[in-house]
């Protein structure tokens, strides 16, 4: 049977995980946190007041932690992984508070 660490299927063995540059990740964090911000910015004035320019605030922090992490740490999985955990708080940050937004939105 063959070895489960070396099975190129599994998503823990993808390139992107095991060894990549991490540019890609600083790449596509870079447009999702542009196009989360966009959304945001959109949203300012929509209550709950503050809401939206917090999480713009908190996805611009995000990215900026990515963009530390490619500069900061040696190359590997564990700075792969890192950058792959603050695009996804990118994305969980703005979906949450999008939600939150659109549900205020709701009349009953």
């Amino acid at each position: 049977m063959s070895d489960p660490e070396l099975d190129p299927t599994k998503v823990t063995n993808q390139p992107a995980l095991t060894s990549s540059t991490g540019r890609i990740w600083l790449i596509v964090g870079g447009l999702f946190a542009l196009i989360a911000a966009g959304v945001l910015i959109w949203l300012l004035p929509l209550p709950p007041h503050g809401l939206a320019g917090a999480a713009l605030a908190v996805v611009v922090l995000l990215y900026a932690a990515m963009v530390v992490t490619q500069l900061l740490t040696r190359r590997g999985r564990a700075r792969l992984g890192v950058l792959a955990v603050l695009m996804l708080s990118i994305a969980a940050v703005a979906l949450v508070s999008i939600l939150i937004i659109a549900a205020s939105q709701v009349r009953v």
